[in-house]
C-alpha cells in the first residue's frame, strides 16, 4: 500500500504543479505540461514519486502478450514443465515449440519492459543526489532501492540475451550513446554487483511490509548473482560459489535469530494468503492491488472449468505437464490436491460442490479470497502479489553453493532438509550423500519447490542441465527433449533472439544472437 501512496503523491504533486500560478507571472510561466526531469526533481516528494514509478514498471511482467497470454509466460513456456490447453496464441505456441524468433511478442515486451525499468532507475540515480534540502538518510535509501531495481532488471536481461547495452545515465535523442552497442556480459555483471553492494549499504531494513526493497532481498539477490556467475556462461567456479554461500548464510543467520521476521511459512497455503504479502517467507514481490491492477496469473486457471466466481472460464494457457506433476516423490505435500502447488479438484463456481478437474493444475498462485473456497464466495478482487524472492530459495541456494565449496556439510544438509520437511518427505542421512548426489538432490528440489516462479529457465541456462521427468535425473541442456512439445533444446536456445524491430531501430545491436535469423 505504501507504493500506492507514493503513486498518489505523484498525482498530488502534478496537480500542485499544474494548478498553482500567480496572476502577475502567468504570461512568463513555463507551460506546466512541459515538465522535464530537470524541473521535476526538486523536493524529496519528487524523489519518492519517481522511485514509485520504477516499482510500478516492474509489473510489465504481468502485461498482456496477445490473446490468452501474459509476458511472464516467456520464462515458463520454454522450461518444458508446462503446456497449454488452448493453443490460441501463436507467439506462446512458438515458445512452447521452441521456434520463437525476434518477432515473438513476449521477447519484444521483455526487452522493452526491462530497459524501461533501467531508464527510469537511471533517472532516479542521476537526479536525486542534487535535491536540497533532503535528509541524507532518505536520499541514501531511495538511491539504494533504485540501484537494486536497476540491478534486478539488468540481471534478468543479461541472462536472457547475453551481451546487451550497458546504459547507466539518462538518455535523450542527443546523447552520444543514444544508439548503444552491446557490452560484454562481464561488464554487465560488474555493474550488477556494484549496484547491489551499494543497495546493501543503503541503510535498508531487513524486511519491509510495504513491499519496498529490503536488506534480506538485496542479500538474497547478491547470492543469486554470485551463484549464476559461478556457473555458465562466466564459469567463475569456486570463488563465486563461496561468495554465494556466504551471502545466503547472512540471511539464514538473521532468520535463525529472528524466526518471526524471516522464516519458511508452516504451510503452503500461507504462501498465497493476501494477509501475508511481503512477510516472513516473501522477501520480495511484485505488488498488486485490485484498485490499481489485479494479480496477472489467471492464465493458470483451467480452461472452461468453473473454479472461480466467473464459472466456466479461464484460459488454460499455462498448465503443468502431467510428467512434471508425476515426478514428485510419493507423499510430497506439494503435489497434494489444494494443499501444495497443484490442485485436481475444486468447488463449483469457487464456492459450491467439489468436482474433479480431470487433470492437475497449478495452485501456487491461486487466491481463495478472490476466487472463492468451499462455502465462501470469492471477493472478486485479486490482490495477491507475485513472489520474486522467497526464503525457500535462499535455503536451497545456500545448500547448492556450500556443497560446491566443500561437499555436503551439515549446514548445507540442514537447509536442504528444511525444504523437504515442510513437504513431509523423509530425507536420507547426510552420510549417504556424495558431493555429486547431493548436488543433484538440491537441483531436483529447486525444480519442485521453485516451479512456476520464473526461476527454472534460469537454472537450466546457468547449469546447462535440465531435469528429466522420466529418469528423475538431469540431462545436458543441448539435446534434452521438452515433454511439453517433444522438441529438443538447441545451443541457440541458451539465449533469446534480439527483437527484429529493435535491431532495425539500432543497427549497433548487430549481430543477432547465434542461430536466429537477422
Amino acid at each position: 500500500m505504501q507504493l500506492l501512496k507514493n503513486i498518489g503523491k505523484t498525482a498530488l504533486m502534478a496537480s500542485f504543479l499544474l494548478g498553482y500560478s500567480g496572476c502577475t507571472d502567468f504570461l512568463a510561466e513555463q507551460a506546466p505540461s512541459n515538465l522535464t526531469p530537470e524541473s521535476f526533481y526538486t523536493i524529496p516528494d519528487h524523489a519518492e514519486a519517481a522511485l514509485a514509478s520504477v516499482y510500478a514498471d516492474l509489473r510489465f511482467m504481468g502485461g498482456g502478450a496477445g490473446i490468452f497470454s501474459s509476458n511472464w509466460q516467456l520464462l515458463e513456456a520454454m522450461t518444458g514443465t508446462s503446456t497449454t490447453e488452448t493453443a490460441q496464441n501463436s507467439d506462446l505456441n512458438n515458445l512452447y515449440g521452441l521456434v520463437h524468433d525476434g518477432n515473438t511478442v513476449h521477447v519484444v515486451n521483455y526487452w522493452n519492459g526491462l530497459f524501461k525499468i533501467i531508464a527510469q532507475a537511471n533517472q532516479v540515480i542521476a537526479k536525486v543526489p542534487p535535491i536540497t534540502p533532503m535528509p541524507e538518510v532518505q536520499k541514501k535509501k531511495i538511491l539504494g532501492e533504485a540501484r537494486f531495481l536497476r540491478a534486478y532488471a539488468y540481471f534478468t536481461a543479461v541472462r536472457l540475451w547475453g551481451d546487451i547495452p550497458l546504459i547507466t545515465n539518462p538518455q535523450t535523442a542527443s546523447s552520444e550513446d543514444f544508439f548503444p552497442k552491446r557490452s560484454p556480459q562481464e561488464d554487465i555483471y560488474k555493474l550488477i554487483v556494484e549496484d547491489l553492494l551499494a543497495a546493501e549499504a543503503a541503510g535498508l531494513p531487513w524486511m519491509d511490509q510495504s513491499g519496498r526493497v529490503n536488506l534480506a532481498a538485496v542479500k538474497a539477490q547478491l547470492a543469486r548473482v554470485y551463484l549464476t556467475m559461478a556457473g555458465f556462461p562466466l564459469s567463475k567456479g569456486a570463488s563465486h560459489y563461496k561468495l554465494a554461500a556466504d551471502k545466503a548464510k547472512e540471511v539464514i543467520d538473521y532468520a535463525n535469530a529472528n524466526p518471526g521476521t524471516i522464516n519458511l511459512f508452516p504451510t503452503y497455503e500461507d504462501t498465497r494468503r493476501e494477509s501475508l504479502k511481503n512477510r516472513v517467507e516473501h522477501l520480495f514481490m511484485l505488488q498488486y492491488n485490485a484498485v490499481v491492477e489485479q494479480n496477472p496469473m489467471g492464465n493458470m486457471f483451467p480452461n472452461f472449468k468453473p473454479v472461480t466466481f466467473n464459472g466456466p472460464g479461464g484460459t488454460g494457457s499455462t498448465v503443468p505437464t502431467l510428467a512434471f506433476y508425476q515426478s514428485y516423490e510419493p507423499g510430497d505435500l506439494r503435489a497434494k490436491d489444494q494443499e501444495g502447488y497443484f490442485y485436481t479438484t475444486y468447488f463449483t463456481n469457487g464456492s459450491g460442490a467439489r468436482f474433479e478437474l480431470g487433470a492437475p493444475y497449478i495452485f501456487k498462485h491461486f487466491n481463495r479470497v478472490a476466487n472463492g473456497t468451499s462455502g465462501v464466495p470469492g471477493s472478486r478482487a485479486n490482490n495477491l502479489n507475485v513472489p520474486q524472492i522467497r526464503y525457500a530459495e535462499v535455503l536451497l541456494l545456500f545448500a547448492e553453493a556450500q556443497n560446491e565449496v566443500g561437499g555436503p556439510t551439515q549446514e548445507a544438509y540442514n537447509a536442504f532438509k528444511r525444504i523437504r520437511d515442510r513437504a513431509q518427505l523423509t530425507t536420507p542421512a547426510l552420510g549417504t550423500y556424495t558431493q555429486n548426489s547431493f548436488r543433484e538432490a538440491v537441483w531436483k528440489e529447486r525444480w519442485h519447490e521453485l516451479c512456476y516462479e520464473q526461476i527454472t529457465w534460469f537454472d537450466m541456462v546457468r547449469l546447462r542441465k535440465v531435469f528429466n521427468e522420466k529418469t528423475k535425473g538431469f540431462d545436458n541442456f543441448v539435446g534434452h527433449v521438452n515433454l511439453s512439445s517433444n522438441q529438443p533444446l538447441q545451443s541457440k536456445h541458451l539465449l533469446l533472439p534480439l527483437g527484429k524491430q529493435e535491431m532495425l531501430n539500432n543497427p549497433n545491436l548487430k549481430p543477432q544472437n547465434p542461430g536466429y535469423p537477422e
